[in-house]
């Protein structure tokens, strides 16, 4: 990674122009290319074979959009900064559909092109770094399928964390894969050459749990007919998966603690005393601490296991990823059932990305097995998704776009930034009704979210512009309070 130098292709068809942003990025750790029109940059797109492209829109010979489409099209791995003398939301949009990682407008600073490119450049190194892991197909990091940001973030984590032996404690709402986080850490850990032994402590009684981690001798209570061998012992040299953790019943807490304290157990029914030496991974679907303050969970265990967190986030929280695995499993479980699926339609796309998933992955998985095994086809189809996804998704469609449609004009209260059918102020009535159209913006753009259930990626597919956009445009609104909006960007 460190080894890494990014290659940059400035496209500026103004050479005064393309010689001061040059100079901006000469102290970059970058290889710069430079070229002024639209046929010399495609050109260097594939001798140069640049990772980012700083891109003029308005060029002498060809558009900008040719461009951006070339990449599209040929599916290059190419991110690129669309930088416009036009300040217009619509070019925005527009160049964030052709595939621009972002955009900005002229005049750029110095502060503001590095600042860009930097990011830009963070954005490439989390990109390589799951490309280290790819199997069978893009995407996927051990186990994990899906490259929105917040998952980069997980993946880049569990890389740092898995050659370490400290305690991984992982967080995340049933159904978000933390089996699947905590079998990466030991697949990526210098222990990975033990065993994975996973447990969960909801699914075995509290009479039992004891003997299954610990295991037991012959005779130590009734139908204990031979000795057996726990989870701790086949895990020696490898890693303990402990999930559900929080069911673990006080009084085997206690134990659980001296046994991570020392490394040293007795199986139930024997005085002799073992030793392994494991690491422990542990998960819940609770939230630890609110078991701690309940008393239903000890303090001491909590610190002594907490020692690396890791949340995973619900997969309503992902963005595009719900298309990644859901076309996973459609063509995993296609090939299981002989049909011949492999797409989807962009409506039912539309209708995966804006459905709330309350079981998450597992929950995906169960409805793409359930489409394959009920219909037959080449692409899924609106229809074949089932009711509770089609109405839940049209619901929030309709409250995203219906006001702007169906509801009479009405003067905007500028006092009140809601978004509500009876102030939209779209249709003013009377010149004085009339809103900056950046203020509009910033309120149409925060309802989004809101009806999104605060998901940026999900509203930015909706409102068809690059999450990076609105995340900069928050930034905006918060340096420059009372303004009542912000300047298109």
């Amino acid at each position: 990674m460190e080894s890494f130098l990014p290659r940059v292709l400035m496209v500026e068809d103004s050479q005064p122009l393309n010689a001061v942003y040059s100079s901006y990025l000469k102290n970059e750790n970058i290889s710069l290319r430079n070229a002024y029109n639209g046929h010399t940059a495609l050109d260097l797109i594939h001798s140069f074979k640049p990772h980012i492209i700083l891109l003029d829109l308005y060029l002498p010979d060809i558009s900008g959009f040719e461009i951006l489409n070339h990449i599209k099209t040929n599916r290059l791995d190419i991110l690129v900064v669309v930088i416009t003398g036009s300040d217009s939301v619509e070019d925005a949009a527009d160049v964030m559909r052709y595939g621009a990682y972002d955009f900005l407008s002229k005049p750029v600073s110095a502060a503001r092109l590095r600042v860009t490119l930097s990011n830009t450049i963070k954005h490439l190194h989390l990109d390589n770094l799951v490309n280290q892991y790819q199997k069978d197909m893009n995407d996927q990091f051990v186990g994990f399928i899906g490259a929105s940001k917040v998952m980069k973030g997980i993946y880049q984590t569990i890389e740092r964390v898995a050659p370490s032996k400290a305690s991984v404690f992982i967080t995340g709402e049933s159904g978000t894969g933390k089996e699947v986080c905590a079998e990466a850490i030991h697949k990526l850990s210098n222990c990975r050459s033990g065993k994975f032994v996973p447990l969960n402590c909801a699914a075995i009684p509290k009479d039992l749990i004891e003997s299954e981690i610990f295991g037991h001798v012959k005779g130590a209570f009734t139908g204990a007919i031979g000795t057996r061998i726990g989870a701790v012992g086949i895990a020696d040299g490898g890693t303990l998966f402990l999930d559900e953790i929080c069911e673990m019943d006080l009084s085997l807490q206690s134990k659980l603690l001296r046994f991570i304290q020392t490394g040293k157990f007795y199986k139930v029914g024997s005085n002799v005393m073992e030793q392994v030496d494991i690491r422990i991974i542990c998960a819940t679907n609770r939230n630890p601490l609110l078991e701690v303050k309940a008393g239903r969970f000890r303090e001491d265990l909590y610190y002594r296991l907490h020692v690396i967190p890791i949340h995973l986030p619900p997969l309503r929280e992902r963005g595009d990823d719900v298309e990644r695995i859901a076309t996973k499993f459609l063509l995993e479980f296609s090939k299981e059932e002989n049909k011949a699926f492999r797409r989807f339609t962009i409506r039912a796309s539309q209708l995966l990305l804006c459905y709330d998933w309350p079981g998450n992955v597992r929950q995906l998985q169960n409805v793409m097995r359930q489409i394959v095994v009920m219909n037959d086809g080449d692409e899924v189809t609106e229809e074949m998704l089932p009711a509770v996804i089609r109405e839940a998704a049209n619901r929030g469609s309709e409250s995203l776009y219906g006001p702007m449609i169906m509801q009479p004009p009405a003067v905007m209260n500028t006092a009140n930034t809601s978004f509500t059918p009876a102030h939209d102020g779209l249709r003013p009535a009377r010149a004085e009704e009339i809103r900056p159209i950046a203020e509009i913006e910033q309120i149409y753009i925060e309802n989004a979210i809101k009806i999104c259930g605060g998901s940026i990626d999900r509203a930015a597919k909706y409102l068809e512009i690059n999450p990076s956009t609105i995340y900069r445009k928050k930034a905006t609104w918060k340096n420059e309070p009372g303004d009542g909006g912000t300047k298109a960007i």
